[in-house]
């Protein structure tokens, strides 16, 4: 755990005490803040206490003595509407951050030479920032891997010079960190997603781009006109910007497989040379990375058929890349669909011999194939597995079934890698399948 002592002493209100919020309500109290610890789930506060951390009804709390209100990064600030403790703290000019201001705020304080290495973008953030933390171990660096993937941040080992913090930042956790300041900041993309939480596309570019703002090493995509413009931006304001582009495939890498993937890899090869690296150390983890799973993770095969989870493609820019990366495709998609539907992905009908619809999204999405690609809907994840695999064993051409929704996952599953988990259970009951990395 990293102990918040740049906040000793202050009177701290912090609302949600999930995962991260847990985390960061133990480290404030380890670091000596005064915290008021509150969440809508008695259960949560009722955990929280047990562990010593004081909990109150923050509708209670005087704010006028607060120096700030801490929350976590699944509370809305801004959009659809202001959460009452955010309403609170407002009105009474109290700032409001998250656990990633509050880690910044620590590093500045105690150990401003470690290198801290921010990944954020649209899609493909986790998948580099596994990629950035896996060569970078390989080489024997101290890796210190967190944030929106895997351990919350302030979980992480205690801060130190010798250390790299290789940490996953969602546009929630950026916008509750107006001072970050990472050594390396990597922006990958933008694509319209989350605007229920920020309004409008240009807002959600504008939280996005703080990443980099203020970084000493600027690495940023330019595979599309947003993050474009903020490149020329930093450059007119005299910043040297590192700029990335998929222009070219990785190849003969099977967990990198795609354009988006060169985007990803051009992003790790970037950081690890800022860091120190050399090409053949790079070379030597590119190879060796495993990969994620839900993220274009290949389960295993029957005979020509290759099976692909791709969970984490919550939206339709997302499908795009896992469409892109196959040719026969038999598709399951759908869900809790997102603004826009899949009529960008128009382009790769194409490469889809049939589509299989589940979740809510299905009659949207049907319409949108039409005539032009052969679908049925399945309704659920089971049926859709089922179908689509015999489907394309039966079709002797070499073929993938690929679950990639291109919609979130709340009409069914509680999240994308209980989907993910869901999709990878049904394969594994298909006869002859041979589990991938086996022979």
């Amino acid at each position: 755990m990293i102990p918040v002592t740049t906040r000793k002493g202050q009177r701290i209100a912090l609302f949600g005490l999930g995962g991260s919020g847990m985390v960061t309500a133990e480290a404030l109290v380890a670091g000596g803040a005064m915290v008021v610890a509150f969440d809508d789930n008695p259960q949560r506060v009722e955990e929280a206490s047990s562990k010593g951390i004081p909990t109150g009804d923050l509708r209670d709390y005087d704010f006028s003595e607060a120096d700030a209100l801490v929350l976590s990064p699944g509370v809305p600030l801004t959009h659809p509407k202001p959460h009452w403790t955010v309403e609170l703290a407002n009105a009474h000019d109290v700032p409001i951050i998250g656990d990633v201001a509050l880690f910044a705020d620590e590093r500045r304080a105690l150990s401003p030479q470690s290198h801290f290495v921010a990944i954020t973008g649209t899609n493909g953030k986790s998948t580099t920032t596994a990629l950035i933390s896996h060569v970078l171990t390989t080489t024997g660096r101290d890796v210190q891997m967190g944030g929106n993937i895997g351990r919350a941040v302030l979980s992480l080992d205690a801060l130190s010079d010798d250390k790299i913090y290789v940490v996953e930042c969602s546009s929630y956790q950026i916008d509750l960190a107006p001072e970050l300041d990472p050594s390396i900041g990597v922006l990958l993309n933008l694509a319209p997603d989350h605007l229920d939480r920020h309004g409008t596309m240009d807002h959600y570019a504008e939280i996005k781009s703080r990443l980099v703002a203020h970084s000493a090493t600027f690495i940023i995509g330019n595979d599309d006109q947003y993050c474009t413009n903020i490149s020329d931006e930093l450059e007119r304001s005299g910043a040297s910007v590192i700029r990335i582009s998929n222009d070219k495939l990785i190849s003969g890498i099977a967990t990198l497989r795609g354009k988006h993937n060169a985007q990803n890899a051009a992003a790790a090869i970037a950081v690890c040379k800022s860091v120190g690296l050399s090409d053949d150390e790079i070379q030597t983890g590119l190879n060796s990375f495993p990969g994620l799973a839900h993220r274009m993770e290949i389960v295993g095969s029957v005979g020509d058929v290759l099976f692909v989870n791709d969970s984490k493609g919550t939206n339709a820019d997302a499908a795009a890349m896992a469409l892109g990366s196959f040719e026969n495709i038999h598709w399951i998609a759908g869900g809790l669909p997102k603004e826009g539907g899949i009529e960008s992905l128009r382009p790769f009908f194409k490469r889809i011999r049939k589509a299989y619809l589940i979740g809510e999204a299905a009659p949207e999405f049907s319409v949108t194939l039409g005539s032009d690609v052969a679908f049925e809907i399945s309704q659920t994840l089971d049926v859709a597995v089922e179908n689509a695999g015999a489907d394309a064993t039966h079709s002797n051409e070499k073929s993938v079934v690929m679950l990639s929704p291109a919609c979130a996952s709340f009409d069914q599953f509680a999240n994308f890698e209980v989907r993910g988990d869901a999709f990878r259970t049904e394969v594994e009951k298909l006869n002859n399948l041979i589990p991938y990395g086996e022979s």
